[in-house]
This record gives structure tokens, C-alpha cells and sequence, in this order.
């Protein structure tokens, strides 16, 4: 498996190349901004793009969408309830001041249970809501790819609009389950794994105090 993480744009989002490394078959997740960095990406690796894959559709995660789908016309994977945050992409993006070319409309919906493929790669779709209703995690191989659900040290942030703070607790009681050594590749920040966060994230162990009560 090859992991390469690009961080774009003015939010410093980490966009991820995820290869199977025999195939060179690939798939980007979360294109956020620069799009022409995230295609010479691709292309300088020798990788053949088979797919967008998006945790949540917040304007850091999406704005590089049009530019790779222009390149490529590969299939963008949503989940649905991120609709009403994907199709304002742009309106959003003006109240930050920045220029957001609306995305392309999804192809396929994800949903909890799903298992996603790239080359001879799986992973399973967790429904992770609580940053956004429509976030999910892609988990397999000793890795999580969890958007802005947990960071290292932090979580995202649920005071923005369709954020969530209980389902945002109970997404991280989810992600704390998972094995120790998983690496989590976050949307924003350094890898961490979830025994380390476990450990040290007072918002991870809040959160399992707060859903135990």
C-alpha cells in the first residue's frame, strides 16, 4: 500500500494519494484545493486514478474536485447527507473569501457497511457524523482515513453549521475501538495512531465518559 499526503490550500487540508503499490491503481481522498499539484501527483507516481473518495464535504475537502475530474473523469464517492454542504461549495466558499469551483455532482453514494476498493485494496465505510452529517472514515489495512473526525491531539470542531456535538461523541467512541495500532490519517495535521490518542486526546476519552453515563 502507498500512502502520499498533500497539503493544500489555505486550510492546510491533507489530501491523500492511497495506491495499491502492485497495480499502481489509486484513488485521492479528499481533493481540497490545488488540483493541478494533486494531477502531478498522480501522474509523477505513475499511478492510474480509478476514484474521489470524500470524508465530508467542508470547502478545505472538496475545492480541488472540478480541476481532478477535469483530468480524469473518475467516479466522486459521498455520502448523501453531505448534499446540502457539497452543492453550497461555493456559496460557502465566499464567506471565507475564496474562490470554490463547484464540484462535480457525486456518482455514488456511501454509506455505513460499504466497502470501497482500489486495486487489490479494501476498505470498510464507517458513518461518522458529527462534524458533518455526512462524514465517514475509511478503514482498512492498519490505517483510518478520518477526515476531521479526530486529530492528533484534537477533534474537529462541531460549532459550524450541520455539525453535531453528541454524534460527534459517539463517531469517536466508534474510532477509539478500533485497534491501537491503527494509523490515523487525519484531514488536517500529523499522523497519529488510535492507542496514542487514546492515551493522551482528552477529547477522545471524554467522549467515552460522556456516551458511558
Amino acid at each position: 500500500m502507498f500512502v502520499r499526503s498533500e497539503t493544500v490550500g489555505p486550510f492546510q487540508e491533507n489530501c491523500y494519494l492511497l495506491a495499491d503499490a502492485e497495480t499502481r491503481e489509486a484513488v485521492l481522498i479528499d481533493p481540497g484545493d490545488e488540483g493541478a499539484r494533486l494531477i502531478a501527483a498522480v501522474e509523477e507516481g505513475g499511478f492510474t486514478l480509478r476514484a474521489l473518495w470524500i470524508t465530508h464535504a467542508h470547502i478545505d475537502h472538496v475545492g480541488g474536485i472540478a480541476a481532478v475530474k477535469r483530468r480524469w473523469d473518475v467516479p466522486v464517492h459521498l455520502h448523501p447527507a453531505d448534499r446540502p454542504l457539497y452543492d453550497r461549495a461555493t456559496e460557502q466558499g465566499r464567506h471565507y473569501g475564496l474562490l470554490i469551483e463547484a464540484p462535480p455532482a457525486p456518482d455514488h453514494d456511501l454509506a455505513e457497511g460499504d466497502v470501497v476498493t482500489v486495486g487489490r485494496l479494501s476498505f470498510n465505510v464507517l458513518h461518522v457524523p458529527g462534524h458533518a452529517p455526512g462524514h465517514v472514515a475509511f478503514v482498512g489495512h492498519g490505517v483510518v482515513f478520518g477526515g476531521d473526525c479526530l486529530f492528533a491531539g484534537s477533534i474537529g470542531r462541531t460549532d459550524l453549521p450541520l455539525s453535531d456535538p453528541l454524534a460527534m461523541q459517539r463517531s469517536l467512541v466508534r474510532l477509539g475501538a478500533l485497534p491501537p495500532e491503527t494509523v490515523v490519517y487525519a484531514g488536517h495535521g500529523p499522523a497519529t495512531t488510535i492507542g496514542e490518542e487514546n492515551r493522551t486526546n482528552p477529547f477522545l476519552n471524554g467522549a467515552a465518559r460522556l456516551i458511558s453515563r
